[in-house]
């Protein structure tokens, strides 16, 4: 297999080379070039095609940068203006000329001469874009881009005091792990008061954001947003029912796994009752894992882990590391959260986490290099189209790499009980993540087929959706004003809407790679490199046959992959 770490920003045919984006009235020639230019033969097609990709490819990595950059950064006013200037100045003038060129592809008769393997994806998006535009909506979709990041400047301004010191609550986090019990309930306590003051604000936004994409829904002829994102996330090889499949297997095959790990939690500390604030937290006189100190210490550290999985995975890092490509670290005005930003013309991607020391920053950083890894693999495809991958496998590539790499954690943990509770630490994560995602996506789908509901109503559902998938092992008596807005802290229900699924069917996936990496682990990374090459040119399905995967979500496949989760989980335990 040919690939390389070494890549190279692509010259540019169609666009100046010092071509930036300043406004709209830089930017729109090229579109009307485009919109304009006759199509005679099937190389001028061709050629167009390249042309419309290097064009979009820029675009993209410009919206990139100044999303990214917002991000690191939310009380910078002109950075959130720069943000803002694209998507409500650029993007929507884009918008017309985006579905007028989607247009002449599909009408033009030469498209049917074009290698209808090689292109079957992508024409197949093209039309599922003309099928969901709509004018009227142009507006409502750069107001919703907008008010989306507002959670980001919301969340990132939240802040506790513990000690007399303040922390970001993805820092006050490490505290849960204290072998103090009084510590932890004080720190769970103050952080979820914190997130309690943002309640009023965060269910305006929340609010606003539901009315506008029904309003867009509506407006593209669906009965409702879930039906319309189904459509425009191109979820094309599953429906909701096969989600709703999904939900039920975890309630069955899933929540007893989590209840045994409870249990243990519970016998290990010592504990009559488990309480949230002791799920994370280890017995006195055992100090929680310190696998680095700093963001850069957790990048090199990570970088030898992926030279021992397969040097290429490393060469990635390094890659991104000389290109100045990582903001690690948590800091007061930073958004939450983790990411990897694929950049479209210089291929090598950006990622953005908020590591406080602790071992769950461990896994975002392999679950984010494993997004890198995939941004290299699929740049060498022709076109930016083609390297549009499901989201799905973009969370096996992530997900796969958090298993792949625990046989080379030595580098974080070098005391072998450290090592043993880190995988230990791992492997029960990978099992719990399944009750969260099925409460997420079990929300959306009831928050979207009602968009008329109340902020009470909303409040009422959630707690029972919270409820069908918590262990019974946790008890939680007396916090169930924290618990009706816990809903409140997960960015995708913002930002993302309908992007969680995604999550649960990629775990499915990457536990399945883990099954093959067990038994012959140069086979499995070859099946993952190969997967993850083929970038977007093959649909869902097609994609998890390459990797040698079933693409399955019945009760029947899960339970066959949480009892090889189970007999994994013993082994690192006894």
């Amino acid at each position: 297999m040919n690939y390389t770490a070494d890549i190279q920003k692509p010259e540019r045919h169609f666009l100046p080379k010092s071509f930036v984006i300043s406004d709209w009235n830089s930017l729109e020639p090229f579109f009307k070039d485009l919109s304009d230019r006759k199509i005679d033969t099937r190389e001028e097609l061709e050629k167009w095609l390249r042309d419309m990709s290097e064009l979009e490819s820029i675009v993209s990595e410009d919206a990139c940068w100044r999303h990214i950059r917002m991000t690191c950064d939310t009380e910078n006013k002109e950075l959130e203006e720069s943000f803002r200037f694209f998507v409500m100045e650029i993007q929507p003038k884009i918008q017309p000329y985006a579905d007028k060129l989607n247009r002449k592809l599909i009408e033009n008769p030469l498209t049917s001469q074009l290698d209808q393997k090689k292109y079957f994806t992508y024409l197949r998006s093209v039309k599922k874009s003309i099928e969901l535009f709509r004018e009227k909506n142009i507006p409502l979709q750069a107001e919703l881009s907008v008010l989306s990041q507002q959670f980001g400047g919301i969340s990132g301004k939240m802040t506790i005091v513990v000690n007399d010191r303040e922390y970001t609550l993805q820092q006050a986090m490490k505290f849960l792990e204290s072998h103090d019990r009084q510590l932890r309930e004080s720190v769970y306590r103050k952080i979820q008061e914190r997130r309690l003051q943002d309640k009023d604000a965060l269910n305006d936004l929340f609010s606003k954001l539901v009315e506008k994409r029904d309003e867009v829904a509506r407006n593209a002829g669906f009965a409702n947003y879930r039906d319309y994102k189904f459509v425009e996330l191109g979820r094309f090889d599953y429906t909701k029912e096969d989600c709703f499949q999904f939900h039920d297997a975890v309630k069955k095959y899933v929540l007893p796994l989590v209840n045994m790990i409870n249990e243990n939690k519970k016998k290990k500390l010592g504990l009559n009752e488990l309480r949230p604030w002791d799920t994370e937290a280890e017995p006195q006189g055992i100090e929680p894992l310190h696998p680095f100190t700093s963001g850069n210490e957790l990048l090199e550290k990570t970088m030898a882990c992926f030279n021992q999985l397969r040097p290429f995975f490393s060469d990635c890092l390094k890659t991104m590391k000389k290109m100045d490509r990582f903001d690690l670290e948590s800091r007061k005005g930073k958004a939450p959260g983790g990411y990897n930003c694929p950049l479209a013309e210089t291929g090598a991607p950006f990622i953005f986490m908020n590591a406080a020391g602790q071992m769950s920053d461990v896994t975002t950083m392999v679950h984010e290099g494993g997004h890198a890894v995939h941004s290299f693999l699929s740049h060498q495809l022709e076109l930016s189209a083609f390297k549009e991958y499901p989201m799905e496998i973009a969370e096996v590539a992530s997900m796969a790499m958090e298993l792949f790499s625990m046989d080379y954690w030595d580098v974080f943990f070098s005391n072998k009980e450290d090592l043993r509770r880190a995988k230990e630490h791992q492997l029960e994560r990978v099992i719990t993540i399944f009750p969260w995602i099925a409460t997420i996506d079990k929300f959306q789908h009831w928050v979207y087929e009602n968009p008329k509901h109340t902020v009470e109503e909303r409040k009422q559902k959630w707690v029972e959706i919270y409820k069908e998938f918590s262990s019974p092992v946790i008890d939680s008596s007396g916090l169930e004003v924290y618990q009706k807005n816990f809903w409140q802290k997960q960015l995708h229900l913002f930002e993302v809407p309908f992007y969680y699924i995604e999550y649960g069917i990629a775990q499915l996936g990457a536990v399945g790679l883990w099954m093959q990496f067990k038994k012959n682990k140069d086979k499995a990374l070859d099946n993952y490199i190969q997967a993850l090459s083929l970038g977007g040119t093959k649909t869902l399905p097609q994609l998890y046959k390459t990797a040698e995967l079933e693409f399955n979500f019945s009760g029947d496949y899960i339970k066959t992959l949480m009892d090889f989760l189970e007999l994994e989980l013993k082994k690192v335990i006894s």
